[in-house]
């Protein structure tokens, strides 16, 4: 996986929170997730950082 997009797994460490919060964030809406299949969702890095910023959409 390119740094570009990250897995769930990278993502929560990235972020430095724990994985159910990750999907809390993504069921509050405050993180996008894409569901490319149906066992795979990946993360933008760059909406992570811009959630890391404050600047979550």
């Amino acid at each position: 996986m390119t740094m570009e997009n990250m897995r769930a797994k990278e993502a929560h460490k990235y972020l430095g929170i724990g994985k159910s919060t990750l999907w809390s964030l993504v069921a509050q809406k405050r993180i996008k997730a894409y569901k490319i299949s149906d066992r795979i969702t990946i993360f933008k890095k760059s909406e992570l950082d811009a959630f890391i910023n404050g600047g979550a959409k």
